[in-house]
């Protein structure tokens, strides 16, 4: 028996208004310009988080890795040179610092002229300047290394983003673009609606939107499916007054201020119907304006298969 509620069939403390059933809508978008290589789903296929919807290809990009991978080697055996170095000059400076401190003792007994001591002293500072300069280039071979292993990083990470994944559960609702065509960056491929976030977007006036708890129970019926009554919660009302848009209301309606409300529909409700989910689909819906007050054996909870 299909359930036909009037306003007279709803006791004081209640309210309904129509509305029509959305979902959050996720764009799915090329970071990187290239050709899409292939696109694994169509219009109306679910989709999981983190699942391969296109691909694109990116023979620059590849390149480009082969090229800065190329280029870490090569500053990686530049810093080995560099190290090297910094070892051979470390050696050279003890040695310098030995024969000067050998030369002290021989200069004290007079076996050894002040020139020649002069001398080992103008080593020993060479020596040190030379480790100096051999650690700057060492340091400097090292950052090399690291820039180079940055790019590396950079360019994987570019080739990794041209496989583009769903961003969380829905159902592919706008494929726009196929495979072979050429995408700029940024670029809109395919739109998923997010099936664990659907509502029914309806407009109350002050009076009674002002009343609404968050989070309190509403209910929903859908014109395709008049005998059942879908469970809902207040998620949302709007601060602000606006004037309800044309699609909704009718035209003495729309004269009025209304404030937005969104009734989100039970979450283990969509989990077990999500393939039902249609957005665009019309019917009513009721709210509260008393949370004390019982819903209407009418307004019971009905879904399918006694669901």
């Amino acid at each position: 028996m299909s359930i036909h509620l009037h306003h007279g069939d709803l006791p004081e403390g209640f309210a309904k208004t129509n509305g029509r059933i959305e979902a959050t809508e996720i764009d799915v978008s090329a970071k990187y310009a290239g050709r899409l290589a292939s696109v694994t789903v169509n219009e109306g296929d679910e989709v999981k988080a983190g699942q391969v919807v296109a691909r694109i290809t990116g023979p620059e990009y590849e390149a480009q890795l082969h090229t800065a991978q190329a280029n870490v080697l090569v500053a990686k055996s530049a810093l080995a040179s560099a190290e090297a170095k910094v070892a051979q000059a470390k050696a050279d400076r003890i040695f310098a610092q030995q024969d000067l401190e050998r030369g002290k003792e021989l200069v004290a007994k007079g076996w050894l002229t002040k020139q020649i001591y002069d001398a080992r002293v103008n080593k020993a500072d060479a020596a040190n300047a030379g480790l100096e300069a051999a650690e700057k280039q060492r340091d400097a071979a090292a950052s090399l290394v690291v820039s180079n292993e940055a790019e590396v990083e950079r360019i994987a990470a570019v080739l990794t983003d041209l496989t583009l994944l769903a961003p969380r559960d829905g159902r592919v609702q706008y494929l726009i673009h196929r495979a072979g065509e050429v995408v700029n960056a940024g670029t809109r491929i395919l739109t998923v609606l997010d099936l664990n976030d659907v509502y029914m977007t309806i407009y109350l006036p002050a009076a009674q939107a002002g009343k609404l708890p968050i989070g309190d129970e509403a209910r929903l019926i859908l014109d395709p499916y008049p005998d059942l009554v879908i469970p809902a919660n207040v998620s949302f009302v709007a601060t602000e007054a606006q004037f309800t848009p044309k699609p909704v209301e009718t035209a003495a309606e729309r004269e009025k201020l209304m404030f937005r409300v969104k009734l989100q529909v039970d979450p283990q409700v969509l989990s077990k119907y999500h393939a039902n989910v249609k957005t665009g689909i019309r019917g009513l819906g009721f709210v509260r304006t008393d949370p004390a007050l019982s819903w209407p054996e009418n307004l019971a909870v009905k879904l399918p298969n006694g669901g």
